[in-house]
């Protein structure tokens, strides 16, 4: 085979690997923020007001769970006469809004087939609040998945961040079931990371951090100026986190509103849901990118936070599948006998291989730093806290598949089966 093509193949996979490495450096700094602010502590907040806040739970099918999450809620260490508790039980067919009742949750259930999704339930039930409880007057509005299960101190901890002014804050998001199995703890992995080494250094620098699914809240002015929660993309966290930003609003972190949810354990619901992610991601990008890149360079105060929600959406999942597309070329041509046949595939399993190897390094990194920091909020044995950093990364890898296959499947959204019926006492 000619001497070039073979080093054409390595070069375009080393290239690949540069160019990913060059794109995501700046979360290099992130982490040495994250170090030196875990060093020297986050500052006190003081306590501020208390805001009164409306809770609100989209449910399918979650008999199991919700009644935890709710027994989490009204236990919590905030004046109960500034909470309510809202519970949609969304297209049910079990006994969710009873349970939700019994708890104590102001109940509405919901049979819509043809709008699907937590957006619309979200809308239906914000819209029920601003017409039947408006004289309650909420500041904001916490949404959590029913699977989930809050700290005794999370309310008020969000409160106090809620009280600097940020309009919309996430938070600590830790794991019911990290000792599942791999599968799970690397759902929860990344989660902590993107907590500890993404969202917490976005709050020490200034720039916006962005909401994952649950365990966020959102001030009343906000739904107010959109009319309800108006994104029902397949990604409905990223699509409001990128809006938000391309507004020049900032998300805020606090990192001391701890809260803990279930992962898919199976390989097939997890398939199933990153499916949607990825299908979720494209989306976004194609509805907000133009938007999100003018304003890398257009923007004023959120430059940066536009560069780096570009970035979240879209450039990772984009390098991989032009990865395999190029990979694949030549591994098809060597099938056929072309370009040197036998050889050309060998070469160009060798230079994935190494890339591999790169991207396992880096990745292996992420996750073994991420497990040593956050030791203690780690609810397993210490032998599988290592064993799944261990696995982390191809937990990861397998988001490659699913990327690819993202890009011409239509997908639609599936509830995920939530089984771990855990109190906060059990997790901890």
């Amino acid at each position: 085979m000619d001497l070039e093509l073979s080093t054409f193949i390595e070069y375009v996979n080393f290239f690949m690997f540069l160019l990913f490495a060059l794109m995501y450096s700046y979360q290099m700094v992130y982490m040495f923020v994250a170090f030196q602010s875990k060093k020297k502590g986050m500052a006190e907040v003081q306590h501020g007001p208390l805001n009164r806040f409306a809770v609100i739970i989209a449910a399918r099918n979650e008999e199991l769970v919700i009644g935890h999450l709710i027994s989490s809620i009204k236990n919590q260490n905030y004046p109960k006469e500034f909470l309510d508790v809202f519970v949609v039980a969304d297209n049910c067919t079990d006994q969710t809004a009873q349970i939700a009742r019994e708890a104590g949750a102001i109940v509405r259930e919901r049979f819509n087939k043809a709008q699907v999704g937590k957006g619309y339930a979200l809308d239906y039930m914000l819209k029920i609040i601003g017409r039947d409880y408006s004289s309650r007057k909420y500041d904001g509005f916490l949404v959590f998945d029913a699977d989930n299960l809050l700290d005794e101190n999370y309310i008020a901890e969000m409160n106090k961040t809620f009280n600097q002014g940020y309009k919309v804050v996430t938070s600590y998001r830790n794991s019911k079931n990290y000792d599942q199995n791999w599968i799970s703890a690397g759902y929860a992995l990344w989660f902590l990371h993107e907590a500890e080494y993404l969202n917490l250094p976005r709050m020490v620098l200034q720039s916006s951090c962005a909401i994952s699914g649950t365990g966020f809240l959102v001030n009343k002015d906000v739904i107010k100026e959109n009319g309800g929660w108006i994104h029902h993309l397949l990604t409905e966290d990223i699509e409001f986190s990128v809006s938000q930003i391309i507004k020049g609003e900032k998300i805020g972190y606090c990192k001391n509103a701890i809260f803990y949810d279930e992962q898919p354990a199976t390989f097939s619901q997890s398939w199933n849901q990153r499916l949607r992610w990825a299908k979720g991601f494209y989306q976004v990008f194609a509805k907000y990118g133009r938007d999100l890149v003018s304003g890398i360079f257009q923007g004023k105060q959120n430059r940066f936070s536009c560069f780096d929600m570009t970035m979240t959406i879209m450039p990772a999942m984009l390098i991989s599948c032009i990865s395999i597309l190029i990979n694949g070329f030549f591994f098809t041509a060597g099938f056929f006998d072309l370009f040197g046949g036998k050889e050309i595939i060998e070469i160009t399993s060798i230079a994935m291989l190494k890339s591999v190897v790169w991207y396992y390094g880096i990745l292996f990194i992420l996750g073994f730093i991420t497990t040593v920091t956050e030791w203690k909020n780690i609810h397993c044995s210490n032998w599988k806290k290592i064993a799944y950093a261990i696995t982390f990364p191809l937990f990861m890898f397998t988001y490659i598949p699913i990327s690819v296959v993202a890009l011409f499947r239509k997908v639609e959204w599936k509830p995920i089966a939530h089984t771990v019926v855990k109190s906060l006492d059990d997790v901890r």
